[in-house]
């Protein structure tokens, strides 16, 4: 099972669709160069190319970023051994994705509730 990690320190991840390359890199607290190389590296990261070849990525792509971020920065994994962990069933049948999911939605709606309760 997959340790607590310090991506409840990152910013929530907004309501939309897709995200572009530095969005998610602000999202995910890495640098763009370093997506391109977790692109080639991780098959499970596979963003949308359009026109000009430029990336956008979608929730699950920034959550499985989340997630690889977490495994190499905060678990001291090696890219070879967050691959392994990452293909593995163990990680798929894990509830820190679910969890992580969980949290962004309550403080979106802490956000809404917060909306609400201002004086109009």
């Amino acid at each position: 099972m997959l340790e607590p990690s310090h991506n409840n320190e990152l910013p929530p991840i907004p309501g939309k669709r897709y995200f572009t390359i530095g969005e998610v890199a602000d999202l995910c607290s890495v640098k763009a160069h370093v997506l391109r190389y977790w692109e080639q590296e991780f098959p499970q990261l596979s963003p949308v190319k359009r026109r000009g070849n430029r990336r956008y990525y979608q929730r699950a792509d920034v959550l499985t970023i989340r997630q690889i971020r977490s495994l190499l920065y905060d678990q001291g994994y090696t890219i070879g051994g967050a691959k392994q962990k990452l293909s593995s069933h163990e990680i798929k049948d894990d509830t820190s994705q679910y969890k992580q999911l969980i949290r962004q939605m309550i403080a979106e709606l802490e956000e809404v509730l917060d909306v609400l309760n201002s004086p109009a």
